[in-house]
């Protein structure tokens, strides 16, 4: 089995500790790591370091080059400039196809946390089984929600229709992203929806074959950089920035995919609040790093990145303040979701030296 980790996102939402050139997948948040160093030791004790790919954006070479001096310099998948997920798997998958490669392949991401590794394994190893099986279709990993959180993408599943090495192999009815409070509650009362981590494992020439039904032109753009990769920066500016879901995904049958049951303790610190859950032991906590002093706060996430200044605090209740050499942000957490607006505006008013 290969695996591809996509690590490329500009983590706008995490700003300002995430900018453009260090975006949040490479900062290292956890215990002097990185989220896409942790993903890769997750998984190291299934596959080589030969079978891991990465795809990303070629101004974070560097960096990457840095935090994972173990992966094969030809295993690095650079994207010339930013196009979305649908050509950056679609190059990916192209990329293995060159290779000669045509077996399983795990779709994963740089930017998550799991508490249960060993069962992330398993069923990893478990969708490789799937797929050999019968490669025309998605295994999609759907992990056991803790609560109703509108914030996340769902998978909603039928009958059981299988059980391999302990999981449900639970029939692929549907998805949806970010419901409405009311629903989402809805679907997690019923018991049969789950989180959608965006974790899933298929083949080579399936996925290629959906590229060349309903997405020609991306097809043919991918194609000609595969028979000639000097063509990559001028070719891959060009193609259409879709995402894989609407691309793909969307135009796919119940069908062509099966779901396995999964409780990975999976969480994704995709903004500045959701850092402090993945960080906190209780939702009173205080998360604080760097040089910081509080005084009575509570549920309050301070970060202090300017070892110059001490960022002193009292009171605060359910806020974030994040301090960095040019950028101090003082949010409330219920604003959280306002931040990537911020960026937006930033970027709008020429202020491009702060992101």
């Amino acid at each position: 089995m290969k695996i591809i980790i996509f690590a490329g996102g500009h983590g706008t939402r995490l700003w300002p500790l995430s900018r453009r050139n260090s975006p949040k997948q490479f900062e290292k948040f956890f215990h002097g790591k990185s989220t896409l160093q942790m993903a890769i030791e997750r998984i190291s004790p299934i596959v080589e370091f030969a079978d891991i790919y990465i795809s990303s954006n070629s101004k974070y070479q560097t960096i990457l080059e840095e935090q994972l001096p173990g992966i094969p310099a030809e295993n690095f998948i650079w994207e010339p400039e930013r196009r979305d997920l649908a050509a950056a798997v679609g190059l990916s998958f192209m990329k293995l196809k060159a290779d000669g490669y045509e077996g399983p392949v795990a779709i994963l991401w740089a930017d998550h946390l799991m508490d249960h590794v060993d069962e992330f394994r398993q069923a990893l190893l478990t969708g490789k089984e799937l797929i050999e099986k019968d490669p025309n279709r998605f295994v999609y990993l759907g992990e056991t929600p803790r609560f109703a959180n509108h914030n996340l993408g769902w998978i909603t599943v039928g009958e059981k229709i299988d059980e391999i090495n302990k999981f449900d192999i639970l029939e692929f009815k549907k998805w949806k992203y970010r419901p409405e409070l009311e629903l989402c509650k809805n679907m997690f009362a019923s018991g049969k929806s789950f989180w959608n981590p965006g974790y899933f494992v298929t083949a080579v020439d399936f996925v290629i074959s959906l590229y060349q039904k309903f997405q020609p032109k991306i097809y043919s753009q991918l194609e000609e950089i595969a028979a000639n990769p000097r063509l990559l920066e001028q070719i891959y500016p060009e193609i259409e920035s879709v995402s894989f879901d609407d691309a793909i995904l969307e135009h796919t049958t119940p069908d062509q995919a099966v779901v396995i049951k999964v409780n990975l303790g999976w969480s994704d610190p995709g903004t500045l609040y959701a850092l402090k859950e993945a960080l906190q032991k209780s939702p009173d906590d205080n998360i604080t790093q760097g040089k910081t002093y509080d005084l009575g706060s509570k549920d309050t996430l301070v970060v202090n990145k300017d070892e110059s200044k001490l960022v002193a605090t009292s009171g605060l209740n359910g806020m974030v303040v994040i301090n960095t050499k040019d950028v101090l942000l003082v949010v409330h957490k219920d604003n959280v979701p306002d931040v990537k607006k911020i960026v937006s505006e930033l970027e709008e008013r020429g202020m491009e030296e702060y992101i």
